[in-house]
């Protein structure tokens, strides 16, 4: 390597792949060096990676469908330095399942803590990059979050994670009594009808109710969101009713991110995270399980806005 050279093709490819899989700066240092001895400064790095920073703003900015089936929001929080002192801020991420059954990472939004005032950011944004209709939204129970929606598209269904609920509700509970209560859960949301859910809901109040009054409330406050799967198929049931899709997407970027405790800059949280974004969606080749099935119940469930967009 040259003095002063700025392009080292294969060399950059290595550290764009290295970088994508979180490895440090200083292991990638290492691995130059031990592998083709040769020195890679941190700025060297950092000037390979911002390469990729106009990709990102291409991505970010793509056209999108016109129609999403359903649509997945979750954030994912981060350590990062800003004017000199430490923050927590949130990684935004919405996944959506087109009509035709295929996942797409929709983007990726760097902000301060979770708050639904910047999911309305992040709801005008896939608004303004064309997406008209989303049948079906699956979130978690932030405050403000449903009305946020709403305020971008109005007809959207909005369906509250079971998981995030259960989450919610044993933080009221005492640790000799977790195991009960989410087994005495259990037969609400595996009930095969919503007067089936309500009657064990019931049940549980009976139950458990008075030593634990705050579960129930909580469950009686977001019944309505939390209740939308029944009125679907177990096959969209299996789909909606958990975040696991993007739980799972999650997954591999906490691989990716666990190296880092801090990252320097939004931007190259950014970076890291769009680079492992863009391995998981090497992998998500395939349609969603039972997408036929799926369909056709989403075609007569939401007739006027399904069948005018299918090929």
């Amino acid at each position: 390597v040259k003095k002063n050279q700025t392009n080292v093709t294969g060399i950059e490819d290595q550290i764009i792949a290295m970088y994508a899989k979180g490895v440090s700066t200083r292991d990638i240092q290492d691995h130059l060096q031990q592998l083709y001895g040769i020195e890679v400064s941190p700025t060297l790095i950092s000037n390979v990676t911002n390469k990729i920073v106009p990709l990102i703003k291409e991505w970010q900015n793509r056209p999108l469908q016109a129609v999403y089936a359903v649509v997945f929001l979750d954030a994912i929080h981060f350590k990062v330095k800003q004017d000199g002192a430490i923050v927590n801020k949130a990684a935004y991420m919405a996944i959506g399942i087109d009509l035709e059954g295929h996942k797409d990472v929709l983007g990726i939004w760097i902000g301060e803590n979770e708050s639904a005032k910047f999911w309305l950011h992040v709801l005008n944004e896939l608004k303004n990059r064309g997406v008209q209709d989303i049948l079906i939204t699956c979130v978690d129970n932030l405050r403000g979050f449903s009305e946020a929606i709403s305020a971008c598209y109005p007809i959207t269904e909005i369906q509250k994670c079971i998981i995030h609920q259960i989450r919610n509700s044993i933080k009221y509970v005492s640790y000799k009594d977790i195991k009960k209560i989410t087994s005495a859960l259990q037969p609400i949301y595996k009930a095969a009808t919503e007067e089936a859910a309500l009657e064990e809901l019931n049940q549980f109040e009976q139950t458990w109710g008075q030593k634990y009054p705050l579960i129930v409330r909580s469950w009686r406050t977001n019944w309505a969101e939390i209740s939308t799967f029944f009125k679907y198929s177990p096959e969209i049931r299996k789909l909606i009713y958990t975040t696991n899709v993007i739980e799972s997407y999650h997954r591999q970027l906490r691989k990716v991110t666990k190296g880092k405790a801090i990252f320097p800059t939004d931007e190259a949280l950014l970076k890291m995270l769009y680079l492992a974004t863009m391995d998981v969606l090497r992998k998500w080749t395939g349609r969603v399980q039972n997408w036929g099935q799926i369909l056709l119940q989403l075609s007569v469930q939401f007739p006027e806005r399904v069948q005018p967009h299918l090929r």
